[in-house]
């Protein structure tokens, strides 16, 4: 049986951290502000929520992704393939919404990720049960920010 490496397994999470923190990069900043400034749907949450939200699934993401990689069996490479694309679709998100504000597009890329999240996940489970599981938090959000993506959409 493999061992888990945590140095392995931390390249794997901040791996994952890093896109977060690129994508925030790219978005131009002034995100509370902007944020405030929309008018949101129904349960939309306070901005503080957002990156503590993401900061944990992040982390829960390249922990499922790392499980994925050492105890992987069925389709192995097919899910890290998805999870890298789907890795590629959420940093895409924060650019478009608070970058270049195109509520169109970002719906887009809500739905496009939703869809790939919700693959990788099935994938991951026919890898490991735990790295699937995993992935369960983060196809709720995805769900989550679709809806909310529409929301933005409509009222603004």
């Amino acid at each position: 049986m493999k061992k888990i490496k945590v140095t392995d397994l931390l390249i794997f999470i901040i791996s994952a951290e890093l896109v977060g923190a690129l994508s925030a990069l790219f978005s131009g900043g002034s995100f509370k502000e902007y944020y405030a400034s929309l008018i949101k749907p129904p349960i939309a949450p306070p901005s503080w929520v957002f990156p503590v939200a993401w900061v944990l699934l992040y982390a829960l993401m390249g922990t499922a992704a790392y499980l994925v990689h050492i105890f992987g069996k069925d389709q192995r490479e097919l899910g890290l393939k998805l999870y890298v694309l789907q890795l590629f679709i959420n940093f895409l998100w924060s650019p478009v919404f608070f970058g270049t504000k195109c509520f169109p597009a970002a719906v887009v890329i809500a739905a496009v990720l939703l869809l790939t999240v919700f693959l990788t996940t099935v994938v991951f489970f026919k890898n490991d049960d735990t790295a699937g599981a995993l992935f369960v938090p983060y196809v709720l959000w995805s769900a989550y920010g679709l809806y909310l993506s529409v929301g933005f959409l409509i009222l603004n």
